[in-house]
């Protein structure tokens, strides 16, 4: 049973930062490229940041220069950190894993305002 856990999103105001978290199980977390979408009310879900099991990462050009994707495997955890955050930042942010984009999590709310 593969299980995605979002959590760290919250309120943030504009060029505040946040660090999400992404845990997971039931599956052997380095195998396998870990991504971070969003999803904003009325809009379509896209990719915000990717990750592959050697650390090739990959980025939105909007999040370029702001966000950054690690991970950490001894804890089968990865990680988005967001910095200079703005208002259309606000959304649904979902953990993703597998070659094929498999598995997701629940996703974690984070709300971007002053």
């Amino acid at each position: 049973q593969v299980q995605l856990v979002e959590s760290g999103g919250g309120l943030a105001q504009p060029g505040g930062s946040l660090r999400l978290s992404c845990a997971a199980s039931g599956l052997i977390f380095d195998r396998y490229p870990m991504g971070w979408y969003r999803q904003a009310p009325g809009k379509q879900r896209e990719l915000v940041a990717s990750i592959t099991p050697g650390g090739r990462t990959n980025y939105a050009d909007s999040m370029k220069g702001r966000f950054t994707i690690s991970r950490d495997s001894p804890k089968n955890t990865v990680y988005l950190q967001m910095n200079s955050l703005k208002f259309e930042d606000t959304a649904v942010y979902y953990c993703s894993s597998g070659w094929s984009w498999t598995y997701w999590g629940q996703g974690t709310q984070v709300t971007v305002s002053s």
